[in-house]
C-alpha cells in the first residue's frame, strides 16, 4: 500500500498549522458529530510533501472501524482523470488524433443520428450534423448522456438498454452491458442527445474512452491501467476490485435518504469488489486510497513524472488541463445545465478534468488553472499548479452534492496559505 509520510513543519511548505489544524474539527463537528457523515480523510499536499492528513469518524458506523490513511474508497466519477490519462498515453505514441472521428477506432459510433422528440417508445431522430471526435469523448461534448439523470427520453433509453452495466447507480430496466465492447455495440444503436459539440452533458463517454483504450492498445483496461499506470506510480491499493487485505480495510457506503441522513446501502463484506467485474467502467469503477490517489496527482503536479516514472509529457499535461469548450467560455456557456460533479460558473472542462477559468464566478476561492473532479460518494480532489497543491476529501455518502464538502474543503485549504 502506498505510504502517507506528514511533514511536522507545515510552515516550511508555506502554509501555517495552527490554521491546517482548523479541518479536523470542522468537518467533526458538523458532519461527524452530527450524524451527516460516518467518517471523514482531508489531505493537503504542497510542493511534493503532505502538510496536513486527518481522520476523523468511522469507515463504518455500524462496526465502529475508524477511518484511516489506509481506508479502501469507492472513487466513482475519479476515475475518469484516470481513464482520459490512460488514452492520452496512446495520443503520446501516435495512435489517434483528437480531431479523429472516433468512429474510425469504434466503428458502432458511425452513421449516429439525434434525438428530435418523441417518447421511449416512439420517437424521431435527425442525421447528425458531424461525427463524435475523440476530443467530444474526453470533453463530454459527444451528444451521450447517463441513464441515471433519469430527466430526459434518452437517459430512458440508456437504462431499458443496459448501458451502465451491472454497477450502476440506478437499476438497468434492460440486461445490463457485460463488458465495454457490449456496450459500446449497444450505444451505437440508439440516438444522441445533441449534436457532437454543440452542448455539454455529463456522460458515459469516459467510458467509451476506457474501450477505446482497449481497441488502440490490445489489451483489457485493468491490465492497461495496472502496467502503464499503476505499477509504475505504485498505486497499489487502486483497482476494479479488492483483496481479502484490502477489504478489510474498505469503508462502508451510505445514502443520504429522507429518512435517514445517513443509511447504509453497502459494507465491506457485502461489497461487489469483492468480485472482478467483467464490466470495467473507466467512468467509475475504481476503488482507491488517499495515498494511491496522492502519486496520480502528484505526478499531474510534476508535469507528468514522480519518482523517476514518466506517465505523459509536460507539454501534455498541460493541453489536458486547459479548457477545450467549443465556446471557449465556461460550462454555464455551453447550454442547459445537469448533474455533474462541478459548478457551472467559471468553470471550463479539459480533457478529463474540470478547468479553473475564473475563481470569482466559480465563487469559491482558488486559482485560475487549478483542475480537479470529484466521485458521487462525495469524494474530491484538485490540483492548483500555481500554488504546488494538492487537495483531496474522501468520505462515502451519495449523493455528493447533498453538502458543499468540496467548496468547504477548499476554503479551509486556502485559508491556510501564509506564502
Amino acid at each position: 500500500m502506498s505510504a502517507l509520510s506528514v511533514t511536522d513543519k507545515p510552515e516550511d511548505l508555506g502554509l501555517s498549522s495552527d490554521r491546517l489544524a482548523r479541518l479536523a474539527p470542522y468537518f467533526e463537528d458538523r458532519y461527524v458529530a452530527a450524524g451527516r457523515l460516518s467518517g471523514v480523510l482531508t489531505l493537503v499536499a504542497r510542493r511534493g510533501q503532505v502538510a496536513r492528513l486527518d481522520c476523523v469518524g468511522d469507515r463504518d458506523a455500524a462496526s465502529g472501524a475508524p477511518i484511516e490513511p489506509d481506508t479502501v474508497f469507492r472513487i466513482y466519477s475519479m476515475t475518469k482523470p484516470i481513464t482520459s490519462v490512460a488514452l492520452m498515453t496512446l495520443y503520446e505514441e501516435g495512435l489517434f488524433q483528437l480531431d479523429d472521428p472516433a468512429s474510425r477506432f469504434l466503428p458502432e459510433l458511425a452513421d449516429l443520428r439525434v434525438w428530435e422528440d418523441g417518447t421511449p417508445t416512439s420517437y424521431r431522430t435527425t442525421v447528425a450534423d458531424r461525427e463524435i471526435t475523440v476530443r467530444d469523448l474526453l470533453t463530454h461534448t459527444a451528444g451521450f448522456t447517463y441513464g441515471f439523470m433519469v430527466r430526459h427520453p434518452v437517459d430512458a433509453l440508456y437504462r431499458r438498454a443496459g448501458i451502465e452495466g451491472r454497477s450502476s447507480l440506478v437499476p438497468q430496466e434492460g440486461p445490463p452491458a457485460e463488458d465495454l465492447a457490449e456496450m459500446v455495440a449497444r450505444l451505437g444503436e440508439l440516438p444522441l442527445l445533441f449534436n457532437p459539440g454543440s452542448r455539454w452533458s455529463y456522460s458515459i463517454a469516459t467510458d467509451v474512452c476506457g474501450h477505446l483504450v482497449e481497441r488502440l492498445s490490445g489489451l483489457p483496461l485493468d491490465q492497461f491501467f495496472r502496467e502503464r499506470l499503476f505499477e509504475p506510480l505504485g498505486m497499489t491499493d487502486t483497482g476494479f476490485s479488492v483483496t481479502e487485505e484490502q477489504a478489510d480495510r474498505m469503508g462502508a457506503s451510505y445514502v443520504a435518504a429522507p429518512a435517514n441522513p445517513l443509511l447504509p446501502i453497502e459494507t465491506a463484506a457485502t461489497s461487489i469488489f469483492r468480485e472482478h467485474p467483467s464490466f470495467l467502467s473507466g467512468g467509475g469503477g475504481l476503488v482507491s486510497t488517499a495515498g494511491d490517489y496522492l502519486r496520480f496527482a502528484l505526478m499531474l503536479l510534476n508535469g507528468g513524472e514522480l519518482d523517476g516514472q514518466r506517465i505523459l509529457g509536460r507539454k501534455t499535461v498541460e493541453y489536458m488541463t486547459s479548457n477545450h469548450l467549443p465556446t471557449g467560455g465556461d460550462l454555464a456557456s455551453m447550454g442547459q445545465r445537469v448533474f455533474s460533479e462541478t459548478t457551472y460558473e467559471g468553470i471550463g472542462f479539459g480533457l478529463g478534468f474540470s478547468v479553473m477559468l475564473d475563481p470569482v464566478r466559480a465563487a469559491v476561492v482558488g486559482s485560475v488553472g487549478e483542475f480537479a473532479w470529484g466521485g458521487a460518494a462525495s469524494t474530491m480532489f484538485w490540483v492548483d499548479p500555481r500554488e504546488e497543491l494538492v487537495g483531496m476529501l474522501f468520505t462515502q455518502l451519495i449523493p455528493s452534492s447533498m453538502y458543499p464538502l468540496r467548496r468547504e474543503m477548499k476554503a479551509l485549504t486556502y485559508q491556510a496559505l501564509i506564502d
